[in-house]
């Protein structure tokens, strides 16, 4: 790396931002998948900033138990406070606990990058809230209780509870989904919201991000065996409380066609997309990868959302999967940085054009000697505006539905 690091210095020169550090991450026999997504989530500028902030506040607490957490600030302190500019630095006690923490990741096979880092954020999270929920504890034991004049506060009944607690993970990488479902007979439309970390997308050949994702949020009619069951139709169809011997027919009867739709409530600051490369094929009996060429935009506009506003992004680091099948192949990670791009290949860095990315869409056609393809997008909110909607978007009737969340 020393040869490398000095070329990349060469290649930077004057440019070389001020503070930052580029460091490979030594392989540790498979560990290719961990090393990319690592690199991704470091340049991940908001995310490591509050990373670093966490080290600093808890680095006196000697006593502390040892977790992905502070196993994962302690590897992002060594790169940011190191005095070379480049280099290597082998990220073993990370490695060694994410292996502890799960068996999943103990063995020496290919492993899946999008697993990985689905698994490392929910770690963080439940860790996080842990010492919330612990440091709270503290904080009303250490207290003497106060004197209310209308009851105790927080007390929670009839099945209320109390608001999630929001982790600086959640406010970087957290999104809101509402599941959005229209009954055909009443025009009732029931919205289930959901969260997510990452949106994970169909591919097809010859695409992009964009048409992706007008996939994601297009209309199904559920009809048939997948027929939706109303809570109004079901109320308007009962006569009194059926009995049990009638129950069957009740269900039945308050089956109706239905068109559900997925849209984005509330975009994350951190949008990150999962294309999904691998897919089982029941002729084969087995997953085969999609070398699909899936055009990613280096600006996207995500428009499918809940409320009329279109979201801005920029692309700033990309996960590739090299190789052909799903069982077997390498990651690597490209990365912008102050306006550079640059190519991690495990303890290898590299400085490349930004026209280079596109090389990393996919392939036109099936074979091809090409198998470096895109496989998690890393997007970082530029901010939002509101538009006004399209009359013909996704409207299925001319009636104003009732709209009920639940």
């Amino acid at each position: 790396m020393g040869a490398a690091g000095s070329k990349l210095e060469k290649a930077l020169g004057d440019q070389f931002p001020e503070g930052e550090r580029y460091f490979g991450l030594e392989n540790f026999g498979n560990t290719c998948y961990c090393n990319s997504v690592l690199q991704a989530l470091y340049f991940c500028v908001p995310f490591r900033e509050q990373l670093l902030e966490y080290y600093s506040s808890n680095k006196s607490a000697g006593d502390a138990e040892e977790n992905l957490l502070t196993c994962l600030a302690d590897l992002f302190t060594q790169i940011s406070s190191q005095k070379k500019k480049t280099g290597v630095i082998a990220p073993k006690r990370f490695v060694q606990r994410l292996k502890k923490q799960n068996e999943l990741f103990r063995s020496y096979m290919h492993q899946d990058a999008h697993e990985f880092l689905n698994f490392l954020l929910n770690e963080l999270v439940d860790i996080l809230e842990k010492e919330a929920q612990a440091a709270k504890s503290d904080q009303e034991t250490s207290s003497p209780p106060e004197k209310m004049g209308n009851g105790p506060k927080n007390v929670q009944a009839n099945g209320t509870h109390k608001d999630p607690l929001v982790t600086w993970v959640h406010k970087n990488f957290q999104g809101i989904l509402t599941n959005e479902t229209r009954c055909l007979r009443c025009e009732t439309v029931t919205a289930r919201d959901e969260t997510f970390f990452d949106l994970s997308l169909d591919i097809e050949q010859n695409s992009s991000i964009t048409s992706c994702l007008k996939n994601f949020s297009s209309t199904e009619t559920l009809n048939a065996e997948d027929k939706f069951f109303c809570d109004k139709c079901c109320s308007k169809d009962s006569l009194g409380q059926p009995d049990s011997g009638q129950v069957m027919l009740f269900m039945i009867c308050s089956l109706q066609e239905a068109q559900k739709r997925m849209k984005i409530k509330k975009p994350p600051h951190i949008l990150v997309i999962h294309l999904k490369r691998f897919k089982y094929i029941e002729q084969l009996g087995r997953y085969k990868k999609l070398s699909y060429r899936v055009v990613f935009p280096l600006e996207l506009k995500l428009s499918n959302t809940v409320e009329d506003v279109e979201s801005e992004y920029s692309l700033f680091a990309v996960v590739v999967h090299v190789g052909s099948g799903p069982n077997h192949g390498h990651y690597v990670s490209l990365v912008k940085s102050h306006n550079h791009w640059l190519f991690f290949d495990d303890e290898n860095v590299e400085m490349i054009d930004e026209s280079a990315v596109q090389t990393f869409f996919g392939s036109a056609q099936e074979y091809s000697s090409n198998t470096d393809h895109g496989y998690i997008l890393f997007y970082e909110s530029l901010g939002t505006r509101y538009y006004k909607q399209p009359q013909l978007d996704l409207v299925l009737e001319k009636k104003q539905p009732m709209l009920v969340v639940v």
